[in-house]
């Protein structure tokens, strides 16, 4: 029913589009994609895309601000991220900075230097579902 690897899934989504930076390799400098981009090796700089994902596998390192829709992290980020969607911290995600997030899902053992920042929308009154709103008054 629930699948425990959801981050496949998602890359899934970019089949056509999706980079990878391979364990040892290393990018200095600011990387800008379109797609979805695994990092099984190490940046040095910033990881930015207006519409896409982010995934830092286990061996993965960022140092540089991160900014994206969907962004998973297993490995280590010193830097900013930026999630406008989904932000997801895997049991043995590090993070030294502040995590800006849409939504966010936090395994145990996930550590975190830094503040939470919430990203609200527009700002709603709490409402009741309309099945409940739809009740029958009890007028007799």
């Amino acid at each position: 029913m629930w699948s425990k690897d959801k981050s496949k899934t998602n890359l899934q989504r970019f089949s056509g589009k999706t980079s990878l930076i391979a364990a040892g390799g290393v990018l200095n400098g600011d990387l800008r994609f379109l797609g979805a981009v695994q990092i099984d090796g190490r940046i040095n700089g910033n990881v930015l895309t207006s519409d896409g994902m982010v995934r830092v596998s286990m061996e993965g390192q960022v140092e540089g601000e991160i900014r994206a829709s969907h962004v998973v992290i297993d490995g280590e980020v010193i830097g900013d991220v930026h999630a406008a969607e989904h932000l997801e911290l895997g049991a043995r995600a590090r993070v030294r900075g502040n995590l800006y997030y849409g939504l966010m899902e936090m395994a145990m053992g996930a550590q975190i230097e830094g503040r939470l920042c919430h990203l609200k929308d527009d700002a709603r009154p709490l409402e009741l579902p309309d099945v409940l709103n739809a009740a029958p008054s009890d007028n007799s």
